[in-house]
C-alpha cells in the first residue's frame, strides 16, 4: 500500500477523528478544572490600609480573605502615627484573588540615627552642604574670637557639645560654633 493511499484510509481517517476528538474533550475538562480551580471572576477588593495601626490592618485583611506582609520600614514620615501603615501593594480598591499577599511598609518609632561627620577646622562654606546631605539642618550659627573666620570650631546639639561619630537622628538640628576672624588677645 503505498503512502498516499494510507492517508485516505478508513483506518487512518477513524484515527485522526479520535484523536481530535480526544483533543477536544481534554481541553473542555482542563478549561472547566480551571475555572473551578482559580475561582475564575471571584474577585477580593483591596481596603485601604493607610494610616492604621498593624493590628487593624491585619484583622481588616482577615475579614476580606487577604494575607498581610510586612515590608521594610526605615522611612520614617511624621505625619503618619508610629507602626502605621504608610504604604501598600496592591493599592486600596485592587480587585485581587482570595489569599492574596497585601504588602505593607510600616512607619518607624523615628528617624533613624545617623554618623555626625568630623567637621572641625572645616570652614562654614564646606560644613553646611556635608550636614544636609547626611540629613542633619543647620541649628544657630555662634561667633567666638578665632583667627579662622567661618571655620567650624565645635558642634552643639542641645546646648552640649557633640564629636564626631556620635549617632544623632537624621535631620537633628546641629548648632555650630564659628570662629569670627579676629585675634584672640
Amino acid at each position: 500500500m503505498s503512502i498516499i493511499k494510507f492517508f485516505f484510509s478508513k483506518t487512518f481517517l477513524k484515527q485522526i477523528v479520535l484523536a481530535v476528538v480526544a483533543i477536544v474533550v481534554i481541553c473542555f475538562l482542563l478549561l472547566k478544572w480551571l475555572r473551578v480551580s482559580t475561582n475564575h471572576g471571584e474577585f477580593e477588593t483591596v481596603p485601604s490600609l493607610t494610616g492604621k495601626s498593624l493590628n487593624v490592618a491585619q484583622i481588616e485583611l482577615k475579614e476580606n480573605n487577604l494575607v498581610l506582609q510586612v515590608q521594610d520600614s526605615a522611612n520614617f514620615n511624621p505625619d503618619y502615627p508610629k507602626f502605621s501603615v504608610i504604604e501598600q501593594d496592591p493599592v486600596a480598591g485592587a480587585k485581587v484573588k482570595k489569599d492574596r499577599k497585601i504588602y505593607v511598609t510600616l512607619n518607624p518609632s523615628g528617624y533613624r540615627k545617623i554618623l555626625v561627620p568630623d567637621l572641625k577646622e572645616q570652614t562654614f562654606r564646606q560644613a553646611k552642604p556635608t550636614l544636609e546631605a547626611l540629613g542633619f539642618t543647620l541649628g544657630k550659627l555662634t561667633y567666638v574670637d578665632n583667627i579662622g573666620k567661618d571655620m567650624v570650631l565645635k558642634m552643639e546639639y542641645q546646648g552640649k557639645t557633640i564629636a564626631p561619630g556620635d549617632m544623632l537622628p537624621k535631620t537633628t538640628k546641629i548648632d555650630l560654633v564659628l570662629g569670627n576672624g579676629n585675634r584672640l588677645e
